[in-house]
């Protein structure tokens, strides 16, 4: 699955935007260097009910921002995208790739 495909499924799941998570994330200043992973898919299992890949992607987002490793764009890997930065607004307004 895509980084990308774990964050549209966390949209559909919680009915948020992976951006409006983030946004809430930041007010609980769960984007604070010193708060560690587990911490944060504490706070998304018990608000959202994420399972740990889910959550991961979302950690991901919440503490480094969108933009992923290019070696997973164009890849054949499990976790391929098609770009180095991540849509966090929502699955409807993502623009079409091409």
């Amino acid at each position: 699955m895509s980084f990308q495909a774990y964050l549209d499924a966390v949209e559909v799941k919680t009915g948020l935007t992976p951006r409006q998570i983030v946004v809430l994330a930041k007010s609980k200043g769960l984007d604070d260097p010193s708060v560690k992973a587990g911490q944060i898919l504490d706070w998304l299992k018990a608000e959202y009910d994420l399972g740990r890949g889910h959550g991961m992607a979302m950690v991901h987002v919440i503490k480094k921002g969108p933009a992923i490793d290019a070696k997973h764009v164009g890849s054949t890997g499990s976790h391929r995208d098609e770009s180095d930065m991540l849509w966090l607004d929502g699955a409807a307004s993502k623009p079409a790739q091409g």
